[in-house]
């Protein structure tokens, strides 16, 4: 079994947490404002939907070859390299997408932001499997009911600011312009990782021993499982949340771009508040195993959802009136908050079963692994989302949505036997 050094930090060292999480922060502040300015500045130069979602599928994709590779990479140098890593790269991509110019062809556009987005990508999962990592590493393996709330913290925080950044950036592209506003965050970020080399010290989690070719693939039964059906819950979401929710909102209802960002933004704040809260209400959850089931009975909830969303924007499916005057905006932007609650719940269990599925000197790699299914989901859901808005309307994604949570059920169902303890959390 390997070993892993975490010199300088010792269990329960609240300010390496500290430090980390607010790179991490900073970090997904910029990561949210891009996706709403990319989308939204593409959209209006003419980019179809099925054009701006190939935009973020390099993006998704380096998320997948990331994820993968970096848990070794972690292991191997130390968690603290890759965290500066993510936000160097992050620099750098911003840097590269203030460069573009309408006056470019359209296939060179799309592939020069491609290529953009895949620093990005890359970007964003190094500091994600670093920030993710790094809890399991400064918590005491005998405190399970801190690592449970400090888990669903850094994800609910991190799933708020991300909402923020989506408000951000449709307010930056309103107010400053697609480059001025890349500028400034590139400027705020390169601020932020200036101050993360001088504070995080701790060499969390290097190996002492070499990491061997087999560790990349070898998983426990409950880590497959849990990965499979990640990737399905995480396209479920995006399926219609990348292209079709935002430029139905655009086209369809006449939303200016800084209402758009600020429903994003609400969505996603709601989101990571919910997550944060999880273990507040779920108190009943003491092992992995409920946890598990506790995951089967919100997917089964959260697939009625964009079901009932689809069904109540389908003419001839509801009465008349439903159909009428601001009814189609009112069933699309209730239903998809109600969403997000349980949704939330759903990612935060998850998020934590893999921690606590993960044994302390293997972490950073199942969490790679684990991160590394979300990225297809993720890459999948974007692709699906442009593709199925284009061809069929958002209706039709949104029964996407219910079909893929049906299937994320059904391959949590076979963790509901485990039994790794988890005391109460208070």
């Amino acid at each position: 079994m390997t070993e892993t050094e975490n010199k300088g930090a010792p269990a329960g060292d609240g300010r390496t947490y500290a430090s980390v999480t607010g790179a991490y922060w900073a970090f997904t502040l910029t990561d949210g404002a891009l996706r709403m300015l990319v989308l939204l500045h593409f959209h209006q130069l003419g980019f179809t939907p099925l054009d701006i979602a190939f935009l973020f599928l390099l993006y998704e994709a380096m998320g997948i070859i990331t994820n993968f590779l970096g848990g070794w990479i972690g292991a191997r140098f130390g968690l603290r390299i890759t965290l500066f890593a993510g936000l160097a790269v992050q620099i750098a991509a911003l840097l590269m997408l203030s460069a573009t110019d309408p006056a470019w062809t359209a296939l060179f556009s799309v592939g020069y932001v491609m290529v953009a987005q895949a620093l990005s990508g890359v970007a964003k999962d190094l500091t994600k499997m670093s920030s993710k990592s790094a809890v399991k590493l400064v918590v005491a393996s005998e405190e399970a009911g801190l690592l449970f709330r400090w888990v669903a913290v850094l994800t609910g925080s991190k799933n708020a600011l991300k909402g923020v950044g989506f408000l951000l950036g449709g307010v930056m592209l309103e107010g400053l312009g697609f480059t001025h506003a890349l500028y400034a965050m590139a400027g705020m970020l390169a601020a932020v990782l200036a101050a993360a080399l001088l504070t995080i010290k701790a060499d969390l989690g290097r190996a002492k021993t070499k990491i061997v070719k087999r560790d990349l693939f070898a998983k426990t039964r409950e880590i497959n499982f849990l990965s499979a059906a990640r990737i399905f819950l995480f396209a479920s979401r995006d399926v219609w949340f990348v292209v079709g929710v935002p430029v139905f909102l655009y086209d369809q209802l006449g939303w200016s771009f800084d209402r758009v960002g600020l429903f994003m933004a609400v969505w996603v704040v709601g989101y990571g508040i919910v997550q944060a809260l999880v273990p507040r209400f779920l108190r009943r959850t003491r092992d992995a195993g409920s946890a598990a089931r506790g995951a089967v009975l919100w997917g089964s909830v959260l697939a009625l959802l964009p079901a009932m969303i689809a069904a109540g924007l389908t003419p001839g499916w509801m009465p008349a009136e439903f159909g009428a005057g601001d009814a189609p905006a009112i069933i699309l932007v209730g239903g998809l908050l109600l969403f997000g609650v349980v949704f939330a719940v759903n990612s935060a269990l998850h998020s934590y079963l893999i921690v606590a599925y993960s044994d302390a000197d293997k972490v950073a790699l199942n969490v790679g692994f684990y991160y590394m299914a979300n990225a297809v989901g993720r890459f999948a859901g974007t692709l699906l989302s442009g593709l199925v808005y284009q061809l069929a309307g958002l209706t039709a994604t949104l029964w996407v949505s219910a079909a893929m949570v049906l299937l994320a059920v059904m391959l949590t169902v076979p963790l509901g036997g485990g039994r790794r303890a988890i005391p109460q959390s208070g």
